[in-house]
């Protein structure tokens, strides 16, 4: 039974871990966000405003990119004024990518649409089920393979 729960577990994360999932759900959430947010731009949007600034380099196996293309995506944030370069106070030949003040503000509308996507697909589960599943969620994440 354990051994079970498991697979079943596995193929569930299977599902939500494939590159193609996560593609069609960043499409869906940053639609209307203009032209520099979407599927691409993303996970570097959502990754600066989890961890904070830093490199390229640095944040490129957060985004499963290699540097050149954080870079890039980099680049298209930036010139929407959504992310700005500042000198690596660590590293002179460096630069940290920081959001700016209006990138906060699109990574608050996409975590809200985030939050109201992921609600509306719950709608229908019995009360209190989705706070429990939101409870060992977070402990399977803190605890399980992942720690």
């Amino acid at each position: 039974m354990e051994n079970e729960v498991g697979h079943e577990i596995a193929d569930a994360l299977g599902i939500l871990l494939k590159r193609t999932t996560r593609a069609q759900l960043h499409k869906q959430l940053t639609e209307g966000m203009g032209q520099a947010v979407d599927e691409l731009t993303y996970p570097v949007l959502s990754a600066l405003a989890r961890t904070g600034p830093r490199s390229a380099a640095d944040l490129a196996p957060d985004v499963g990119l290699d540097r050149s293309g954080v870079t890039r995506r980099a680049t298209r944030l930036e010139a929407a004024g959504l992310i700005r370069r500042e000198a690596d106070p660590n590293d002179r030949r460096a630069h940290l990518l920081v959001l700016t003040e209006q990138g906060q503000i699109a990574v608050a509308e996409l975590r809200a649409r985030l939050a109201a996507h992921i609600m509306t697909s719950l709608s229908s589960w019995p009360p209190g089920e989705a706070e429990r599943f939101a409870h060992h969620l977070r402990r399977f994440t803190v605890e399980g393979p992942f720690a």
